[in-house]
């Protein structure tokens, strides 16, 4: 009797943790949002340290995204973020490559 091969399990694609930060002492809320959450402006909101820079940690699998900071309710670039590219709105998305 022959036996079935056995099914190869597909590697789950590796995550990158990367910390999105900025320095806004006076900004009442911050998030952001991007390529990776559907551009859902409140899908991960940035916690303020007590000097006043807002972060967050996100574990994201490997690859390249497009992001901006939501602050205050006012979409904006990421001003420690180099890389940026044109979008559909005439201003610029941060760019995230991990």
């Amino acid at each position: 009797m022959a036996t079935s091969p056995k099914a190869k399990k597909i590697p789950a694609p590796r995550k990158k943790r990367h910390t999105f930060s900025l320095d806004a002492p006076e900004a009442q809320e911050v998030f952001v949002a991007g390529t990776f959450n559907n551009w859902n402006p409140e899908g991960h909101p940035l916690k303020k340290d007590k000097k006043g820079v807002w972060k967050v940690a996100l574990s994201l699998p490997a690859g390249a995204y497009e992001y901006r900071l939501v602050v205050n309710g006012e979409w904006q670039e990421d001003p420690a973020c180099q890389e940026r590219c044109l979008n559909a709105f005439g201003t610029h998305n941060s760019v995230l490559n991990l």
